[in-house]
């Protein structure tokens, strides 16, 4: 990849560039993080283009990777082309050919090939590899996808790399701790399911924990709210629905679909805690916003959600399809609510001294203009360590 010469360092503005697939008002996790980089940078004074690349299925994308009107769409005088890791399909085979930015960072929040419930994700890999390979530098949002990417493509070890974590939704505490203890004896034991209704989420094995505490106690004092779009993948969506009839739990279970941001505050909130026993979690940011509400989290124990849950202390960690763990862990908290207070409050404790936005998108601005400043390449590999770096 053919580079003009970079300007000396100073800190004057950048011009960055974004590429990213659709809108960048999506409501993923992925895309909040884009937007929060975006904010910053332009509150910073820098200047921020948006290319918003065509949604493609994956053979369409391919495709796009050898039209010369993408790649002149990328080919732009900035001094960083930021490209979210979701696009690499798009541009893999454009980044060696454009010669305009001064670097190409890829951003990476989910790396498909290695999601265990995509199922094509062996075909893909070799793409995201050389995605992977293709770019100067990358930004991951957890230290688990870093050590993922390393995995794909091994020469990313010595690549340039800024560990920068997501924030949270109210970034700290949204409520005191004596409003967590109170709330812990409160009516029966309440869950939240927030996320897409997507087998990657396993919103099934928490609907086979729950009828195997009824096996267990007879049924059981919990309700659960499953909140999340039904759009991404409807067929299984409507198998979940079947499936809580079928397990005899939907009198205690509230399909309610996408809620605004002021509703899904509300849901949390209220909640004791936040389940999403996801089979593969780049980070999981909705555990995150949980905890700012001193609801308890219990993750998929694969991803980067165990780089702010400690199991037994703050959360708990639940091997990917384990109903009985899963049930155990909930029957313990609506058991013992003494327990459940002490780990709300140590969630509480945890989101309130995670990163804020602010922190978190300007160490990523700082390591963008490094990267385009050849900083990064003249001090050798940059890796930056996890959230309270």
């Amino acid at each position: 990849m053919t580079r003009r010469d970079a300007p000396e360092h100073t800190d004057s503005p950048m011009h960055v560039a974004l590429a990213i697939y659709g809108d960048l008002d999506a409501t993923s996790g992925g895309f909040r993080y884009d937007r929060r980089v975006v904010a910053r940078l332009r509150e910073r004074g820098d200047t921020v283009d948006v290319i918003a690349l065509p949604w493609r299925r994956y053979p369409r994308g391919l495709a796009d990777s050898i039209d010369p009107r993408v790649r002149d769409r990328l080919n732009r005088d900035v001094d960083v082309l930021v490209q979210d890791g979701l696009c690499h399909p798009s541009v893999w085979r454009h980044n060696r050919r454009l010669t305009r930015p001064d670097a190409v960072v890829g951003l990476v929040h989910h790396l498909r090939s290695d999601d265990p419930t995509e199922r094509f994700g062996h075909l893909m890999r070799p793409f995201e590899r050389r995605f992977l390979r293709s770019v100067d530098a990358t930004v991951a949002t957890s230290a688990f996808t870093r050590g993922r990417a390393e995995r794909i493509a091994p020469s990313t070890a010595s690549t340039p790399t800024l560990v920068a974590h997501p924030a949270g939704r109210v970034e700290g505490a949204a409520v005191t701790e004596s409003t967590v203890r109170e709330r812990a004896g409160d009516g029966p034991l309440r869950v939240a399911f927030v996320g897409s209704v997507v087998p990657r989420k396993d919103p099934a094995t928490l609907l086979a924990a729950m009828a195997r505490l009824d096996r267990r106690n007879g049924t059981h004092d919990l309700r659960l709210t499953v909140v999340g779009s039904h759009d991404v993948a409807p067929d299984y969506a409507d198998r979940t629905v079947e499936l809580a009839t079928d397990l005899g739990v939907d009198d205690r279970v509230s399909f309610v679909g996408e809620l605004s941001s002021t509703d899904l505050v509300e849901t949390l909130a209220n909640a004791h805690v936040c389940c999403v026993p996801a089979r593969y979690e780049a980070f999981g940011m909705v555990h995150l916003e949980a905890m700012e509400h001193g609801a308890v989290p219990i993750a998929g124990a694969i991803g980067g959600t165990s780089e702010f849950v400690r199991d037994g202390g703050n959360g708990y960690l639940v091997s990917p399809g384990d109903e009985r763990a899963l049930a155990d862990r909930l029957g313990r908290l609506a058991a013992d609510r003494d327990r459940l207070a002490r780990m709300g409050i140590a969630a509480l404790r945890t989101a309130a001294s995670h990163p804020t936005w602010a922190e978190t998108t300007d160490r990523v601005r700082t390591f963008l203009r490094s990267a385009a400043n050849g900083a990064l390449a003249e001090s050798g590999t940059s890796v930056a360590g996890g959230e309270h770096a």
